[in-house]
């Protein structure tokens, strides 16, 4: 059985007329309102949570809708036989088998791996690179523009001289990730670090930063917002890049999602094709979620959210 606590209101109002006859009603009224408004608190809260969520997810969901009925419109049309273009039914009931199986967690172990590996390596490369060229004037004269030329050609035109170099090998993927990702890094570095407030390196100038304590305490911090975005970028650059070597660089013995992607399609299995390009999609949308709380974490440390 609940337990019924008396609220603030209850009691105020049970405290002897000597205690309260010498407190302006006003006064009282204020308190009495003050402590209820309190005693709501949570309960206010926890809607304003649950309203919050809401209004996050249903955008998303609609979205999901929308595909869902475009797809199967199109299915109705019969614009493609029912074997070339399968029904959403039938492509998310193969889903669910193949993820239900071993080899299908073991290709994403292999995929995120290689992953992983090369955005780290990315972002050492680019915030070394990004560092250096932001400091030294002939060296951002040298290769400025080089960076940015890098950071826009399609990462798949490095493929050809990767086999070339590293052979049909681990290490033929991991170039590719880490020339379509570090240029995003490094730019994102140098954009972050130009705009930084000249008033706030006097300041660390004033309180005797030098060198790896200035960009310690003062530059990287103030370019975090900038870095961020190109970290961002840069992982979306190395995904791609990720996709296209599995799609074009079968490695023996690791059948990663690339591999079993294009297994599928020599086998003229639209419904599992589909399934590794959901895949491939959700993956893509949980890191793009990790990188926006990141975001999210550091614009409300800057106090540039709302209440």
């Amino acid at each position: 059985m609940p337990i019924k606590y008396p609220s603030a209101r209850a009691g105020l109002e049970g405290v002897s007329g000597d205690a309260t006859a010498h407190t302006p009603d006003k006064a009282v009224d204020a308190e009495i309102s003050g402590l209820d408004a309190l005693e709501l608190q949570p309960q206010r809260d926890k809607g304003a949570l649950g309203k919050r969520i809401w209004r996050s997810t249903w955008p998303k969901l609609l979205a999901i809708a929308i595909v869902l009925l475009a797809w199967q419109i199109v299915v109705w049309a019969e614009w493609k036989p029912i074997y070339v273009l399968p029904s959403p039914e039938t492509v998310f009931s193969d889903l669910g088998s193949v993820i239900a199986t071993a080899d299908f967690w073991d290709g994403v172990r292999v995929t995120m791996t290689r992953a992983v590996t090369g955005f780290l390596l990315a972002v050492v490369i680019g915030t070394v690179v990004g560092a250096l060229v932001s400091q030294f004037a002939p060296l951002r004269a040298a290769i400025g523009s080089l960076i940015t030329g890098l950071q826009t050609m399609p990462s798949i035109m490095w493929f050809p001289l990767a086999i070339l170099l590293f052979q049909l090998s681990e290490s033929a993927i991991l170039f590719v990730v880490v020339l379509g990702a570090a240029p995003s890094v490094a730019n994102g570095l140098i954009s972050g670090i130009d705009y930084v407030p000249r008033t706030w390196l006097r300041v660390g100038q004033v309180l005797g930063m030098r060198g790896i304590a200035k960009y310690r305490h003062l530059i990287l911090p103030a370019s975090l917002p900038s870095f961020i975005s190109g970290l961002k970028q840069g992982w979306a650059f190395s995904w791609r890049s990720l996709m296209a070597g599995e799609l074009l660089v079968i490695v023996p013995g690791a059948l990663s999602i690339g591999v079993r992607m294009q297994q599928a399609r020599d086998l003229s299995d639209s419904s599992l094709v589909i399934c590794y390009i959901i895949v491939v999609l959700i993956i893509g949308i949980l890191i793009d979620v990790l990188f926006n709380a990141a975001d999210n974490a550091l614009r409300k440390r800057w106090g540039l959210t709302g209440a």
